[in-house]
């Protein structure tokens, strides 16, 4: 029985050991799949010597300056703000320079490719985009940042970002505008003297995608560099992404100048609509008054407050001054009707004629329909309106080396109109519409 209790709790030992045996390799296996890119990051590290250098400073510290080549992929321009006079854009920013404290021997001679996690553990140039509001660097699903590092020290690292930049607009020929923005980089720290940009492949760095906008079309893109002097810390080299958007005019035809052109047209409904309808061509008048300060208040909300005036506002309040005259030439044509009949109304009250039947013997007005077989009619002229004018200018002789008819001086012409108010209407039907096709044709041959 002794013998049987000591077999059993040697294999029950043996279970125990074996069991804990099993656990622990588990353990150290699931450790080991854990730290396997810990592991592998130290294996980096130590196969470029990161902990055998200083990365604070600059390769070549004390010498020359470091060259840092740049090229640039624009991805998109997400948006483009009048209000705001910005632009957002995003870009892949690649940068190229040497660091021989990262060379690592290679049988191969092949680059090896790292991620975020490396890169803030060595120097890289502290490029920034100058004038820029907004920025950052995707993080999805990882942290958009590449480090490819050659056996000769040759580093290329790459990061895929969205920056919101200044762009000084100039809207004076808005909305028949181009607009001149510029993405401009440079090294935050490091001078002239310390840092070298350019860019890498001269023109051909900078590549775009196709790049489509609702209200601009992308006329070009190319880079140029250049120096940035700051009193305090020296020279430093600039670079810079220019590019040219020329608004599309036809959207801004639909919004703005048809509407506002047929406005103006029918402000001059109102001139072939009699003169005693005044109900009707004042409420015309208003209306149109009304829907041009509208159109210019929508206009306006959308732009940014800027001090000078633009191309619209010309045609706007242009077009808007033309709808104001046609309510005032009515004004004026209502007040000569009214003092026209009133000084008809007391040349016939002194003739005798009642007030109302006169009127419509005078045959220049017809508001009544009047019987005219009760008025003597003997010794008048068929037109009462030429017999009166013939009556106050005797006949004369005419004159051998004279004219006949004689040119009316600018008085004369005046208190024609003045007792004639209809030929304002008639006058204004040509006058309107020329003045207005000439300032058309003058305001888009300077423009366009």
């Amino acid at each position: 029985i002794a013998y049987i209790v000591r077999i059993c709790i040697i294999l029950v030992t043996l279970l125990i050991i074996r069991f804990f045996y099993f656990f622990l390799v588990f353990t150290l296996i699931l450790a080991k799949r854990k730290d396997s890119t810990k592991s592998l990051l130290i294996k980096t590290e130590q196969l470029l010597r990161i902990e055998d250098h200083d990365f604070a400073m600059r390769p070549g510290f004390g010498g020359s300056a470091i060259p840092v080549g740049i090229d640039v992929q624009v991805e998109s321009i997400d948006g483009i703000s009048e209000v705001n006079m910005d632009f957002t854009m995003t870009l892949y920013l690649r940068h190229y320079w040497k660091d021989e404290r990262l060379a690592f021997p290679s049988s191969n001679n092949l680059s090896r490719t790292f991620d975020g996690r490396l890169v803030k553990k060595i120097w890289k140039p502290d490029v920034f985009f100058v004038h820029s509001k907004r920025s950052f660097i995707h993080d999805t699903t990882m942290e958009n940042v590449m480090l490819r590092v050659y056996p000769d020290g040759n580093i290329l690292y790459s990061v895929r970002i969205t920056v919101t930049s200044l762009c000084s607009m100039d809207f004076s020929r808005f909305p028949l505008d181009s607009q001149n923005c510029s993405l401009e980089l440079e090294s935050y720290a490091y001078a002239e003297s310390d840092l070298m940009l350019y860019w890498k492949n001269g023109n051909d760095s900078l590549r775009t995608d196709e790049i489509a906008l609702s209200q601009f079309f992308i006329e070009e893109f190319h880079p140029s560099h250049g120096l940035a002097l700051y009193s305090s810390t020296g020279w430093y080299n600039r670079l810079y992404i220019n590019f040219i958007l020329r608004r599309h005019i036809f959207f801004f035809m639909l919004q703005t100048y048809f509407p506002t052109m047929l406005m103006v047209v029918l402000s001059w409904v109102s001139f072939w609509i009699d003169r005693r309808a005044v109900p009707a061509r004042v409420s015309l008048g208003i209306t149109t008054v009304l829907t041009m300060s509208t159109i210019i208040t929508g206009v306006s909300a959308s732009m940014p407050q800027v001090s000078y005036v633009k191309a619209v506002d010309i045609y706007l309040w242009t077009s808007f001054l033309f709808v104001f005259l046609s309510v005032i030439e009515y004004a004026a044509v209502n007040y000569f009707t009214t003092k026209e009949e009133m000084k008809k109304l007391e040349q016939l009250k002194l003739s005798g004629y009642d007030a109302s039947q006169a009127m419509a013997f005078d045959g220049c007005f017809h508001d009544q329909d009047i019987e005219l077989s009760t008025f003597p009619l003997s010794g008048l002229n068929t037109d009462p309106c030429m017999s009166s004018r013939n009556s106050t200018t005797p006949d004369l002789p005419p004159v051998l080396g004279t004219r006949l008819r004689r040119r009316r001086s600018i008085r004369q012409g005046v208190n024609h109109i003045m007792n004639n108010s209809y030929k304002i209407d008639s006058y204004s039907k040509i006058f309107f519409p020329l003045a207005y096709f000439l300032f058309n044709i003058i305001y888009w041959s300077i423009y366009s």
